[in-house]
């Protein structure tokens, strides 16, 4: 078998060749971007400011499989040193949903601090907070007895 290849198609499978182990380096990057946690809020705003308040790309944290973002570098410590005082009880999900055995995305609009934690919520009221403040308590235990329904994070 005789294969012959002319000057230019020669250079073009040099340059395919020498291309091929950057695909490798770039792809995984981009195939693996750690998805951003309640939709970019800064946890800690909603104990230290009583409210939300969007993050900056700037003050960034990676913990738990998610990208955390902050409205100032002094949240992200405070973060860093404690994600789980901070961070919502349930991540991106709907306690109330949770509670009645449903997957729901939460809005970090809708919110509720409760003895030190941080609860989202789906809707606003009267359904998210105010309906899971109807029975905090059993509301608590039943979202924490659905936590396998979870998606993986």
């Amino acid at each position: 078998m005789n294969i012959t290849l002319s000057r230019r198609n020669a250079l073009l499978l040099t340059a395919a060749a020498a291309a091929l182990p950057l695909v490798s380096v770039i792809s995984p990057a981009y195939a693996q971007e750690v998805p951003l946690a309640i939709k970019g809020y800064d946890p800690v705003a909603y104990f230290t400011a009583g409210k939300p308040v969007r993050g900056a790309a700037e003050f960034e944290f990676e913990w738990d499989d998610r990208r955390w973002r902050f409205a100032s570098a002094e949240h992200r410590d405070l973060f860093k040193a404690s994600p789980v005082r901070y961070a919502p009880q349930f991540g991106n999900y709907c306690a109330m949903a949770l509670a009645l055995n449903q997957v729901v995305v939460a809005d970090p609009e809708n919110w509720l601090i409760s003895d030190g934690k941080l609860y989202v919520f789906g809707k606003p009221a009267p359904a998210g907070p105010e309906l899971f403040k109807k029975d905090l308590a059993g509301n608590i235990s039943k979202a924490n007895s659905n936590r396998s329904i979870l998606p993986m994070q």
